[in-house]
């Protein structure tokens, strides 16, 4: 946090002005992403050996983000009780994540499957460009998911 801070003071620009993408050339993000580059929801992680915890790491090769997303799981009611992510990528990966993570909490399983990567770009108002990073946060959705099923067969036996 403290790296970025001083980068934008270096560059004489405020978190809500104009963020300096890779390449030096600037663009204007909409502020649901400033706001979730800024103050992130839900970092962090949980013991991904916990029966309750569903891990997804997804990535895209392309622009080297790496998203994983976890859910904490109630077992008796199969909701979703509490979210997770750690990412590495550009600012939309960051807010796609904790936009998901925010998205997810407090849901069944089932329902969360339904959370499309377009509704995600939406809110965000994300630019062509920057698509892949809701889709990342959809596939990592639906790998927590997975993986959490995944356990509940096994420990169950089934």
């Amino acid at each position: 946090m403290m790296i970025r801070q001083a980068a934008k003071k270096a560059l004489g620009i405020t978190s809500r002005q104009l963020t300096p993408c890779s390449v030096g050339i600037f663009r204007s993000y909409h502020e649901n992403v400033i706001d979730h580059y800024d103050n992130p929801r839900n970092v962090g992680s949980f013991d991904k050996n916990d029966p309750t915890v569903g891990t997804g790491l997804v990535g895209a090769p392309a622009c080297g983000d790496v998203m994983k997303l976890q859910i904490k799981v109630d077992e008796k009611t199969g909701q979703i009780v509490d979210a997770r992510f750690k990412t590495f990528g550009c600012g939309s990966a960051i807010a796609s994540s904790s936009v998901a993570t925010e998205w997810v909490k407090g849901k069944a399983m089932e329902e969360v499957l339904t959370i499309k990567n377009t509704e995600i770009a939406k809110h965000l108002s994300l630019p062509p460009v920057k698509l892949h990073c809701s889709m990342l946060a959809e596939d990592a959705i639906k790998a927590a998911v997975k993986d959490y099923k995944d356990k509940r067969v096994k420990t169950n036996g089934a």
